[in-house]
């Protein structure tokens, strides 16, 4: 059973969301301020996080900055602002993706599915991945940079790994994106970018040249780490 946090002010709708969700296998807790999600949260983290950004008081991205010091579970932003920019800025802080209310239910259980089938992805039968100062334990989804591990998004591991698989090569945008599939098609190209700059200052990758991840102008991006050993 998939079990997934709502932080949702409106009762009503919370409640309706639960009876769909629980046709396709999923729990629904719901919280009705950032305070009690946020203590449910440290109770108990569930499979997924779907947060809406207009709460009382502190707003659902303060909560999402709040979750991502000490939690990389997935999130899912809701919003009845469907502002391009608060979309980015949504992406910005560290959610996975983002959805604007109102929303058709069937939609919102797709991009819940399409995320988590991406967390629990066995991937390639390579689960280690080892590079001139990274390492990347797939089965673990754990990351190193000189022995030093590295706290990433599910999104962000996802990318890396897309990158790191295929080492030397050219990956366009729409490559990317077909592979990190639940973005708004609004704000695709600009999304990419977004996540593979924050993936970066995660790695310590803004030295000249790159370490690990190098622009294709033009394209889209290349692994440039040599591989030491794939496990």
């Amino acid at each position: 059973m998939i079990k997934i946090l709502l932080i949702d002010d409106d009762r009503k709708h919370s409640e309706l969301l639960r009876a769909y969700l629980k046709q396709f296998g999923i729990t629904l807790d719901c919280a009705g301020s950032a305070e009690e999600g946020l203590n449910k949260l440290a109770r108990s983290e569930p499979d997924l996080l779907l947060l809406d950004v207009m709460l009382p008081g502190k707003d659902g991205f303060e909560v999402c900055r709040e979750v991502r010091k000490t939690s990389r579970v997935p999130i899912i932003m809701l919003t009845a602002r469907g502002d391009v920019f608060d979309r980015i800025s949504g992406l910005e802080i560290g959610a996975d993706d983002y959805v604007a209310k109102p929303f058709e239910p069937r939609e919102l259980v797709a991009r819940i599915q399409t995320i988590l089938r991406r967390v629990d992805l066995p991937g390639t039968d390579q689960k280690l991945l080892r590079f001139e100062g990274m390492e990347i334990d797939k089965a673990g989804r754990n990351v190193t940079v000189d022995g030093v591990a590295v706290e990433l998004t599910s999104m962000e591991f996802e990318l890396l790994v897309i990158l790191a698989q295929r080492a030397g090569k050219k990956i366009s945008r729409d490559e990317i994106l077909n592979q990190l599939r639940g973005i708004d098609a609004a704000i695709l190209t600009r999304a990419v970018d977004i996540m593979v700059s924050r993936l970066r200052q995660k790695l310590g990758d803004s030295v000249k040249p790159p370490r690990f991840i190098q622009t294709v102008w033009g394209m889209g991006y290349s692994f440039v780490a040599r591989r030491i050993t794939d496990a």
